[in-house]
């Protein structure tokens, strides 16, 4: 069976978000470690960009079928809709990454989704139990990820409090490269099969994967392969708001904060919840900064970060209809 252009363009065009999904939350994989200059920032892409793209090696495909079948019915996925919904998703990653904004791809994507189901069907077109542990994650992963930080950090001072400061520098900067090969392992697991998930459904829909929802492999290696690109490429302006600006970190508490994320990303994804790394890596931030003393967050950068976040999925949900209307 002969793929159309416009199927052709639509998963290109996802691919396409993949892409700017690595390139827009690089920031997330390499932040900590830049910020603690354990890495130079291309070193650090590079080791970053080579665990997201081996994470299909070890995590099941558990988010793809949360975002394939999960948050809209797939009975009225057609590839006009996942077209727009891309649009949505890809246009407010730009406009977030122009701003220097750590908002999340994930809840882009998701967010044009909605927009595109209700522009064509109606509210009625939306999987409520799905958008509910969605909206679950929302809320859950930021705090989930900042308790575990300020405990990991408490807990990991408390052990080394007797050891002088220059040896401890020395350990967690060795260290940290596991936590951030960790936390990159984690992104490339959730955030790679949000993408895999949106062309499975197309693709079933479309005639083109009989046998029910699951994904080939070639759209899993190709969604990896573009998560990897986009991450190699990196974001340097988020880069700076997550690594530089938001708190100051020592390899201690970059250590940490890496750990803290990856713990969560690794949950969320062995239980198929799409969560935004986004929200888990500042959380895990915010987190180990309070360990110390609250004063040392820098709460007027985190207030435009929980902002960026509150209007993402209206945001890419009005741009993904307007969108929906436009190509219909």
């Amino acid at each position: 069976m002969e793929y159309s252009n416009l199927l052709i363009i639509t998963i290109l065009f996802a691919l396409a978000f993949d892409f700017i999904n690595g390139f827009h939350d690089a920031a997330n994989s390499v932040a900590t470690i830049v910020a603690t200059q354990v890495l130079k920032p291309h070193w650090a892409v590079l080791w970053a960009a080579f665990f997201n793209f081996i994470a299909f090696l070890f995590f099941e495909l558990k988010v793809a079928a949360t975002i394939g079948k999960g948050v809209i019915d797939p009975n009225i996925v057609d590839t006009t809709l996942i077209l727009s919904a891309l649009v949505g998703a890809v246009v407010w990653n730009l406009i977030t990454w122009y701003w220097g904004l750590p908002s999340s791809s994930s809840h882009a994507l998701i967010g044009g989704l909605v927009g595109t189901a209700i522009a064509k069907s109606g509210t009625g077109s939306l999987n409520s139990p799905g958008l509910m542990k969605i909206g679950f994650s929302i809320v859950g992963s930021p705090i989930f990820g900042m308790v575990l930080g300020f405990i990991l950090m408490k807990l990991t001072r408390f052990l080394v409090q007797s050891y002088k400061p220059k040896n401890i520098d020395s350990w967690f900067r060795k260290l940290q490269l596991v936590s951030a090969s960790l936390y990159s392992l984690g992104h490339g697991g959730n955030d790679a099969q949000k993408t895999m998930g949106i062309i499975t459904v197309l693709l079933m829909s479309s005639g083109h994967l009989p046998g029910g929802f699951h994904t080939p492999f070639w759209v899993v290696i190709s969604c990896q392969i573009a998560m990897g690109l986009g991450t190699l490429f990196g974001g340097w302006k988020i880069v700076k708001t997550m690594g530089m600006k938001l708190t100051k970190l020592k390899p201690i508490g970059g250590f940490c904060a890496e750990t803290s994320g990856a713990a969560t990303l690794f949950l969320a994804t062995s239980l198929g919840i799409p969560v935004s790394t986004t929200h888990t890596i500042t959380g895990s931030i915010v987190g180990v900064g309070s360990a110390d003393t609250i004063k040392k967050v820098k709460w007027n950068i985190a207030g435009r970060i929980v902002w960026a976040w509150i209007f993402t999925i209206p945001a890419s949900a009005a741009i993904g209809a307007i969108s929906y209307l436009i190509l219909k």
